[in-house]
């Protein structure tokens, strides 16, 4: 880049504000990726713009996240909480604000990361209206989504349209595993440039606390086997293969046994739904006085509880990469996830945790008993996890890993736009 192009970068995602708690209504991995990307990016000296819709009159429009990374609300729709599958007719609107933004701060963005498919959509428009180069990463694919959900929403051949759009014309995709990429060639197109660069975790917070240190502070006795889950409340998301697995161990019976499954808002929003349902199936087999759902887990306590825990589970029917696993891998300990997309790439079979199948109780049961049951090799698997997550998903490297990608995108010359269409 020459000395009078600015390391400026606009990061785009319309429903996952970097700047709210985690684990409220909406608010999860694709939060935490924004937001430690855009930090971890200012940092390198980069001007971090994250652009987000305002879903209530008490935000403040402006919140400043580092010295040089913030995040902006726009309006787009009424200025409260909408469901992403209604987002889409809100987006000219994003897009408008968005330019006044630029006119009225005398910014014109050479380069947008967009998140999520609303996010490309704006992103797109953007390409057309001004030339701004474009980076995205999907964070879900419709065409998986749709694959593993019975009632498909009406929004689906919008979202596949925009899907295979922003695959074929924006400068560089980031996949975030080998098998997210596999995805994109063969459900999407086999047009478009793919990077591979993972998401990361804050590894001097997680694996900062020790294990019975976690213990003494959430009053779980050092002999305990605890089994955690931590994640948005979402059928998707297999709480029920965990608990019908945690329900058919062989530790089932034992006094020592504790099972808390974490995370969730609050009853009565969309997740309330699957809550209730969870709660049922746990009185339904007599899980109740070992199993705990202490709801949504503020940042500052999650890493408590991971260094508690004997194993994450992490059922998930389908995930693009799984932050969870590395969060758990990160604090020491075993991850046992399902055997689909990113967690493939995340979790190595026998070295760091184990995979199962989704949604095969049997196979969740058998792999959380063998961890459970051999303390030693539970050790060895939690170290093992610890330095794969320092080697390959810390957010440093992340965010170096971008700018380089960024930086390589602003330098290149704008004498070729139609290799965009080929």
């Amino acid at each position: 880049m020459n000395a009078t192009t600015e390391k400026r970068v606009a990061l785009i995602s319309v429903h996952g504000d970097p700047a709210i708690e985690i684990g409220k209504e909406e608010a999860g991995g694709q939060n935490v990726y924004v937001r430690h990307v855009g930090e971890a990016l200012g940092q390198l000296g980069w001007q971090v713009d994250i652009f987000t819709r305002k879903v209530s009159i008490k935000q403040d429009e402006i919140v400043q996240l580092n010295q040089n990374c913030r995040t902006v609300r726009l309006v787009a729709g009424p200025v409260e909480f909408v469901p992403r599958d209604e987002l889409l007719e809100h987006m000219p609107e994003f897009l408008d604000n968005f330019l006044k933004f630029q006119k009225e701060n005398n910014i014109t963005y050479e380069l947008v990361h967009t998140n999520y498919w609303h996010s490309s959509w704006v992103g797109m428009q953007l390409k057309k209206i001004q030339g701004t180069r474009q980076v995205h990463t999907y964070h879900s694919l419709g065409a998986v989504k749709y694959n593993t959900i019975e009632n498909i929403p009406q929004i689906a051949s919008q979202r596949l349209t925009v899907e295979k759009e922003v695959l074929e014309t924006a400068e560089r995709i980031v996949a975030t595993s080998p098998q997210e990429q596999e995805h994109m060639r063969s459900l999407v197109s086999t047009k478009g440039n793919i990077d591979i660069i993972p998401c990361g975790t804050d590894i001097h917070r997680f694996g900062a606390v020790e294990r019975q240190a976690a213990r003494a502070e959430l009053g779980i006795a050092p002999e305990t086997k605890v089994i955690l889950y931590v994640g948005r409340f979402d059928p998707r998301k297999g709480i029920e293969t965990l608990v019908r697995a945690v329900n058919e161990s062989q530790l089932r019976g034992d006094d020592d046994l504790k099972l808390i499954i974490g995370g969730g808002s609050t009853p009565g929003n969309s997740d309330g739904i699957e809550r209730d349902r969870i709660e049922n199936i746990i009185n339904e087999l007599g899980m109740n006085d070992f199993t705990t759902l202490p709801g949504r887990l503020s940042q500052e306590i999650l890493p408590t509880y991971y260094a508690a825990a004997d194993v994450c589970v992490v059922p998930s029917h389908y995930e693009p990469f799984g932050l969870v696993a590395i969060e758990a891998m990160a604090s020491g300990t075993p991850v046992v996830a399902s055997d689909v997309g990113g967690l493939q790439f995340t979790v190595v079979p026998e070295v760091t945790g184990l995979l199962a199948p989704p949604q095969d109780v049997a196979a969740f049961s058998a792999a959380i008993d063998r961890i459970l049951l051999n303390p030693q090799w539970r050790g060895k698997l939690g170290q093992a996890g610890r330095k794969r997550v320092e080697t390959k998903f810390s957010w440093d490297g992340v965010a170096t890993q971008l700018g380089e990608l960024y930086t390589q995108i602003l330098q290149q010359t704008v004498k070729e736009p139609a290799l965009a269409s080929k």
